[in-house]
């Protein structure tokens, strides 16, 4: 019995966290009213209050868990995988209500007074463990340092995003990224590697099969 009521109050704040995320990404922070994600998740304001404890704790939650659910691209980790993760974050704030959401907040989040870079820090570890692989292989230039990379690279596709948010909705990011790295990896790959990069998605499993 005690396992159940977990399982429901944890499928209560996914519902919740899912719905808050399509309401910010639609609306914005301020645009967002607790009734409206309320009725879009379709559950009692006890269960937000009780789960997030406010609508900033709500804003906060998705903002932090933006990226927990995706299943990022597998295969050797280095200077390719970095790519593919890029390009497959690209595809995905085109569909992902729960990353556009949390992306959308992490950039408008002083107009609800937080002043928050946990998102933006899980993703500069993110792209340092694959750099610090590239390292280690060989496939970085000897002068590019692995936490300036890190931080240029997401500063980049942060900036990157929301341009295309406003100029198309984000149809031409992955094409945006790849432009990003035509000019990037010249930069900081190694002379052996740089021209052995695929800058395009990773192959899908039947494509690998």
């Amino acid at each position: 019995m005690a396992q159940l009521k977990q399982e429901r109050a944890e499928q209560t704040r996914r519902t919740l966290l899912l719905a808050a995320a399509e309401v910010f990404d639609e609306s914005g922070y301020a645009g967002a009213s607790i009734t409206r994600i309320l009725k879009r998740a379709g559950v009692t304001a006890g269960a937000l209050y009780f789960h997030f404890g406010s609508k900033e704790g709500l804003a906060k939650a998705v903002m932090v868990e933006q990226g927990e659910h995706l299943e990022l691209p597998g295969g050797p980790d280095g200077l390719q995988r970095l790519v593919y993760i890029t390009l497959y974050l690209a595809r995905q704030l085109q569909v992902d209500p729960v990353l556009r959401g949390g992306v959308r907040l992490a950039v408008e989040q002083g107009e609800f007074g937080l002043q928050d870079d946990e998102a933006y820090q899980g993703w500069i570890q993110v792209f340092d463990e694959q750099l610090l692989a590239a390292r280690s292989h060989g496939e970085l230039a000897h002068d590019a340092l692995v936490d300036e990379v890190s931080w240029l690279l997401v500063g980049s596709f942060t900036g990157m995003q929301l341009f295309s948010q406003i100029t198309t909705h984000r149809a031409d990011l992955p094409a945006r990224i790849r432009m990003l790295w035509r000019y990037l990896l010249p930069s900081v790959a190694s002379p052996q590697i740089k021209r052995s990069i695929v800058i395009d998605d990773a192959p899908s499993a039947e494509q690998s099969a």
